[in-house]
């Protein structure tokens, strides 16, 4: 890995290398988005846009969290990844993700507790309901969310000292780019209302926007 970088690398000394690959290190392999306070190749823009360059080399790129940076992938790696039958995710994982987002996300943001630009919520989708609004078997419920989770697609958390939690985004959510997001929160539309004014509008802006993209969405 170091070979790779390190014509990125070369024109620094060994202090800045240093901090430029544990900036590298701290975006690509951290749950949570680094600080930009405790690494100063991400404080420094020239700096940052090295990290991104080495990111880059292996199909990431970096993403600003508030204060703070991730990495995630490149859009059109991410839409080679998608379409490849070997990296897809089960229908049963996708069908709890999709429960969790919804309940934990998509009617807490129409109430006002999360906001509009959050992939992280402080309302949890307990198992029961989970068990409610799925059809799968508990045993398969349950494997489902050991995977979400071990995959940081969800996470499991205390509500409170009175409540039994549930699960919520894990924290790949902070890894999207701005197109992921977009895309992710149209498929949370159409999945939620596929009915709804919003979701019509959803799909007439994708058919308006399929020609002039030469019919690749």
């Amino acid at each position: 890995m170091t070979e790779l970088f390190e014509p990125l690398l070369r024109p620094y000394d060994e202090k800045r290398r240093a901090e430029l690959v544990a900036a590298f290190m701290a975006v690509e392999y951290a749950a949570e988005p680094a600080p930009e306070v405790k690494f100063p190749a991400l404080r420094e823009p020239s700096h940052r846009r090295v990290v991104e360059e080495m990111l880059a080399l292996v199909g990431r790129t970096l993403i600003h969290s508030r204060s703070a940076w991730t990495s995630g992938y490149r859009d059109d790696v991410a839409a080679e990844l998608a379409a490849d039958p070997a990296c897809a995710r089960s229908e049963e994982d996708r069908a709890v993700l999709v429960l969790v987002l919804i309940h934990s996300v998509a009617i807490p943001r129409a109430e006002g507790v999360v906001a509009e630009d959050s992939w992280m919520s402080p309302v949890p989708t307990s198992v029961e309901e989970l068990r409610r609004r799925s059809q799968l078997p508990v045993g398969q419920l349950e494997s489902a969310l050991r995977r979400l989770r071990a995959a940081g697609l969800v996470s499991q958390v205390k509500a409170g000292d009175d409540s039994a939690g549930g699960f919520v985004p894990g924290p790949q959510f902070h890894r999207l780019t701005e197109a992921a997001r977009r895309r992710l929160q149209e498929e949370l539309i159409l999945a939620a209302g596929p009915d709804s004014p919003l979701a019509a509008a959803v799909r007439a802006r994708r058919r308006n926007r399929s020609p002039r993209q030469g019919g690749d969405a």
